[in-house]
C-alpha cells in the first residue's frame, strides 16, 4: 500500500538552482510536478517568496512543499513579532532545517521530504544562500547548488563550466536560465517553463517568467 501511494504521489520532481553572484544571488526552477510517469501539471510555481526578503525553491512532494511552506512563513512572522526584529537568512535557513529534521523523524506511513534552497538579504543589505537537504542538514552556499533535484546532475556538469566568482546578477540570471534548460532536455521530471528571481539588497524580484511549449515540425 505504501509503495503504491509513494507510486502515485504528485511530486515536484524539479530543476531548481541557485546561485551566488557579487551582487547578490539567483535562484531559479522549472514548472513541471509529476506523479510517477505522468506529468501533471505544467505550471507549478516552486519558488516562494517570503515577506519581502527571502525566496525560497523546493524539491519533494507537493503537499510537503506547500505544508512547509506555510509553517516555514508562519513561524518566521512569530518570531518577528516576539523580537520586533526581522530573523535573519540564516536564522530563517536553520529554522527550515530543523523544521525539516523533525518532520522526517516523526513516526509516519509516508515521511515528508523536502529538499530546499532559500535565498535571501538581511537588514543590513548582505545577501546569501543556503541549502537544506531533505534529512534536514543546512550548509551556506558559496557559489552555486541544485541541492537534490533530480535536475541536479545536469546543472551541476553545466555549472562547473560556466561559473565564476565574480558573475554579475545579469549574468548569473543567464546562467540559470541555461543551467535550467540544460536539465529539461534530460530529465523527465523537470520542464515547461522558467521562473528566476534576484535577491539583491532592494529586495526579491521576479526577473523571468517564461512558459516552454513543445513545438512540433
Amino acid at each position: 500500500m505504501n509503495e503504491e501511494i509513494q507510486k502515485n504521489i504528485l511530486k515536484s520532481g524539479t530543476s531548481i538552482v541557485g546561485i551566488v553572484c557579487k551582487d547578490g544571488v539567483i535562484i531559479a526552477a522549472d514548472r513541471r510536478s509529476t506523479a510517477g510517469s505522468i506529468v501533471m501539471s505544467k505550471d507549478s510555481k516552486k519558488i516562494r517568496v517570503i515577506g519581502d526578503y527571502l525566496a525560497t525553491a523546493y524539491t519533494g512532494g507537493v503537499a510537503d512543499i506547500q505544508l512547509t511552506n506555510k509553517i516555514l512563513s508562519a513561524e518566521l512572522r512569530l518570531k518577528e513579532l516576539k523580537t520586533r526584529s526581522r530573523p535573519s537568512v540564516e536564522e530563517a535557513a536553520h529554522l527550515l532545517g530543523m523544521l525539516v529534521y523533525k518532520g522526517i523523524r516523526t513516526p509516519a506511513m509516508i515521511p515528508s521530504i523536502v529538499g530546499t534552497l532559500i535565498a535571501g538579504v538581511d537588514q543590513d543589505g548582505k545577501t546569501s544562500l543556503y541549502t537544506i537537504e531533505p534529512a534536514g542538514g543546512v550548509n551556506k552556499v558559496e557559489d552555486y547548488d541544485a541541492n537534490f533535484s533530480s535536475g541536479m546532475p545536469y546543472i551541476l556538469g553545466l555549472l562547473e563550466r560556466g561559473y565564476k566568482k565574480d558573475l554579475s546578477v545579469n549574468e548569473a540570471v543567464e546562467l540559470a536560465k541555461e543551467a535550467i534548460k540544460s536539465s529539461m532536455q534530460r530529465d523527465i521530471g523537470s520542464g515547461n517553463g522558467i521562473d528566476v528571481f534576484t535577491v539583491t539588497k532592494s529586495g526579491v524580484q521576479q526577473v523571468v517568467s517564461e512558459e516552454i511549449v513543445p513545438q512540433y515540425k
